[in-house]
């Protein structure tokens, strides 16, 4: 197996071709592979070789790759670590994935007493003599990357993710989202988290394109970038796209160069995406995935039927069912738990056997989804099982609340949680923030949706927020809000 994503592999062809760019620096495929060479040799004076894990604690910049690229050229893994984390929580994962060392951005970083490595010192080479480490055999079996999911019910785990998952990964997402070494990719989704990894690095690299990173976004500098580098696609969530159309109409954008917008990590409701696509011009297909199937497993293809409301087939070379409680596969039209077979489906959890049987233990990857598959193999997620309420015995997919919710012209973003209640076990109770500029009531938001819902999926309570949490990838954060209303 060939992994056409390191920099080590790319033919000669590809040497003067620009590779990847940030606010600091630019190079092309041939500097960026020796980049990656002089911090392998600096890696491997800090004892990191086969079977070691590199921490890398940076916000988005180039350095960053080049760590993880350097880690993977002395057949290490790299765990990506939340720049904004505590030292607490930094220094819980270090030390879970039991990190060699840490690459971080100044001094005085947690490393949970492990060494550190300044990015600035990221130099071309070593003093001294150069060839200090052995010929690349980066093998599809070794581990990759070890991604930590957000913990929404406990600690974080490391989700394993190998060459091999990630080698499928690209290989399905530069099929299905037809990129090539003509291509661009403006990546502003943190590096931290596998979607920014392997749809908007990864991708690109594998096929001879360019990337440039965004430290952070802001809706005009964004706007400004596309207009000034010209990008031919970029992925964000849809908190992202949200911001973007709720831009004044005086805010004009040069977005000529976009062929295709890609939203995920979060469900998108379809007035959103119709919405980019008449302000800006380009569309946004929608894609589902989880960090343990290595990011993707559905998209509404670039080039097809795109049916608003789905997330889309399934990616090539993977397998996505609906499974009932029994696990049985079900047919299209009924609801169950989305399961996902093929290549991209990740080793398991870091030192968890537990966790990773309760997933994988029959064979499929469970994803926790409750969604429903069409007849064309169109996927449609209602919900989450842990998010559905119960209300007196009924079923109440909060989805289908905030969905209405957002229909509301004022209305920028919207969370459904269940609250107990002492009769009914559990009611929904809605949280809501309002477009800039703009305010609305909760009696107006209730008749809304009392215009649309049957009366026991009306909110109980409806909640106006200046801005809804988020957790650190930028999807709306239930479990806060949870939090929230137990302590109140």
């Amino acid at each position: 197996m060939t992994l056409d994503y390191l920099p080590w592999t790319r033919p000669a062809a590809y040497s003067d071709r620009p590779c990847v760019r940030d606010e600091r620096v630019e190079l092309t495929y041939a500097e960026f592979a020796e980049r990656v060479e002089g911090a392998a040799e600096q890696l491997a004076e800090r004892g990191v070789g086969t079977g070691s894990v590199v921490a890398i604690m940076l916000p988005n910049r180039v350095e960053l790759l080049v760590a993880m690229m350097a880690a993977w050229r002395l057949g290490a893994a790299a765990t990506p670590v939340n720049p904004t984390f505590t030292a607490n929580e930094a220094e819980y994962q270090i030390a879970d994935a039991d990190a060699t060392v840490v690459v971080v951005g100044q001094d005085g970083a947690p490393t949970a007493g492990r060494p550190a490595l300044l990015a600035d010192q990221l130099r071309l080479r070593p003093e001294g003599a150069p060839g200090a480490v052995p010929a690349p055999a980066t093998r599809a079996s070794d581990l990759a990357l070890l991604i930590y999911t957000s913990g929404s019910t406990g600690r974080p785990k490391g989700v394993m993710l190998s060459h091999a998952n990630i080698d499928a990964m690209t290989a399905s997402m530069g099929e299905a989202l037809r990129v090539t070494p003509d291509d661009h990719c403006l990546l502003v989704l943190p590096l931290f988290h596998v979607n920014a990894i392997c749809v908007s690095v990864l991708t690109p690299l594998r096929n001879g394109a360019q990337v440039s990173l965004l430290e952070r976004f802001h809706p005009t500098g964004f706007l400004e970038q596309v207009a000034r580098l010209r990008p031919t696609y970029f992925s964000a969530v849809p908190t992202i796209y949200q911001v973007l159309v709720s831009l004044p109409a005086e805010v004009e954008a040069d977005t000529s160069s976009v062929r295709v917008g890609i939203c995920g990590a979060a469900p998108a409701p379809a007035d959103l995406l119709a919405a980019v696509e008449s302000r800006f011009g380009f569309p946004v297909v929608e894609g589902y995935g989880l960090s343990e199937g290595t990011c993707a497993s559905t998209a509404n293809p670039v080039d097809g039927p795109r049916k608003a409301g789905t997330v889309g087939i399934a990616l090539p070379g993977q397998t996505v069912a609906v499974m009932d409680p029994d696990g049985n596969l079900l047919p299209a039209g009924e609801r169950g738990e989305v399961v996902i077979q093929g290549p991209t489906v990740m080793q398991g959890y870091l030192n968890n056997p537990s966790a990773t049987a309760e997933v994988l233990g029959d064979g499929w990857l469970h994803t926790g989804d409750v969604g429903v598959l069409d007849e064309d193999g169109y996927l449609t997620i209602v919900d989450r099982i842990k998010d559905m309420i119960i209300r007196g015995g009924e079923n109440i997919y909060p989805k289908e609340i905030e969905a209405v919710l957002y229909a509301h012209p004022v209305v920028l973003e919207a969370a459904v949680v269940g609250a107990p209640d002492a009769t009914y076990g559990e009611i929904p109770v809605a949280y809501v923030s309002a477009r800039p500029g703009t305010e609305v009531g909760e009696d107006e938001l209730r008749a809304h949706c009392a215009e649309q819902l049957t009366k026991v999926k009306v909110p109980a309570r409806i909640h106006l927020l200046a801005e809804i949490p988020k957790n650190p990838v930028g999807k709306i954060d239930k479990p806060r809000l949870r939090a929230q209303m137990a302590e109140a």
